[in-house]
């Protein structure tokens, strides 16, 4: 088993060297994980489900656990990470798909980042802006 899983994480390229076959932002099937290790584990928790060894509902709580979290978002948090990037309200609402104005009315409190919108913050949160430009 332990063997498996090493081939699966690794490959040995020509110079002998073992390097891990996801880069730093790791996408495996058209996912984005948040490092190799979390691309590695889900793709050896697929194909451990598609053998028959995971149940669907394991495997279901499985891609639950490696989904990013969604952070509370208070107004002067989602101001805080505009004015980081050192951007514009109408450059911020361009990277969210939405319109000036709610970026407005979030930073005044007036609403809350809902849906994708709210996923797209989280995710600005933690790795910066960059992440979903």
């Amino acid at each position: 088993m332990a063997s498996q899983v090493k081939s699966i994480v690794f490959k040995r390229h020509q110079s002998n060297k073992v390097v891990s076959r996801f880069p730093a932002k790791a996408t495996s099937k058209g996912r984005s994980y948040g490092s190799p290790a979390f691309a590695a584990i889900h793709e050896a928790a697929e194909g451990l489900h598609k053998a028959g060894m995971i149940d669907g509902t394991t495997m279901r709580e499985f891609d639950q656990e490696c989904l990013t979290p969604i952070v509370d978002l208070s107004p002067a948090l989602i101001r805080e990470i505009r004015m980081r990037a050192s951007i514009s309200q109408a450059v911020f609402a361009a990277h969210l798909n939405v319109t000036t104005g709610v970026v407005s009315k979030w930073e005044r409190g007036e609403k809350q980042p809902r849906g994708p919108a709210a996923k797209l913050l989280s995710l600005a949160v933690k790795n910066g802006i960059a992440s979903i430009a």
